[in-house]
């Protein structure tokens, strides 16, 4: 992949990324990449090396002499990621200082609020509930740990798209926030971690219910 610069692989990767994730590039579907290509702005040299690098990821299958697909939506694999997205933030964490943590509690609670007025008044709640995850993971310093999750999640993007909409779900979410927040707060990381895991644990048991 030395054909592109790191960043201009990465930005048509999250562009691609978005397609798949809000469904422009269907499960199943093939990817056109001519028209893709047009679509972007780009040439074939450069989408095709970010297609490789979602391929990696686990976004798109490659099959030889047919290019790239969007892999179908696994109910079975995504009940199987929500528990290790769970763990590894798990772990993030408990790798961040505790007063890195409480000088994001303020802010943590303000996104819980707006989510619960979002919730009030109907509104979808998923890109709330991943800039809430998003701010508590911001102050953990490894780099490593922080790029597996940044990969990770993206798989179950999709999964949340279908099935967070549900009314019972975002009620326990946001409780589940409350709860991880005063663990926070009384500097209990451990707890904050173990309802963190429960937070991921539960919204996989809504797989496959009700999808919108």
């Amino acid at each position: 992949m030395d054909n592109v610069t790191a960043p201009l692989r990465r930005d048509i990767a999250e562009q691609v990324t978005a397609r798949i994730l809000d469904g422009r590039l269907p499960a199943e579907g093939r990817v056109n990449e001519v028209r893709l290509a047009a679509e972007l702005g780009v040439s074939r040299t450069p989408l095709r090396e970010a297609l490789v690098e979602l391929t990696d990821r686990g976004l798109l299958v490659a099959e030889p002499r047919r290019g790239f697909r969007v892999p179908p939506l696994d109910v079975d694999e995504a009940r199987r990621l929500y528990p290790l997205v769970g763990e590894l933030e798990a772990l993030a964490l408990r790798w961040t200082a505790p007063q890195d943590l409480l000088g994001l509690a303020d802010r943590l609670e303000e996104q819980i609020d707006e989510m619960r007025a979002a919730l009030e008044q109907g509104k979808e709640l998923a890109a709330l509930d991943d800039r809430w995850h998003a701010l508590l993971l911001s102050a953990c310093a490894n780099a490593h740990l922080m790029r597996l999750i940044a990969q990770t999640k993206p798989l179950l993007k999709r999964y949340d798209v279908l099935y967070f909409g549900g009314l019972d779900r975002a009620r326990r979410s946001i409780d589940e926030h409350r709860r991880i927040l005063a663990a926070i707060r009384e500097g209990d990381l451990t707890e904050g971690a173990r309802w963190l895991v429960q937070n991921w644990v539960n919204g996989a048991a809504y797989l496959g219910q009700n999808p919108r």
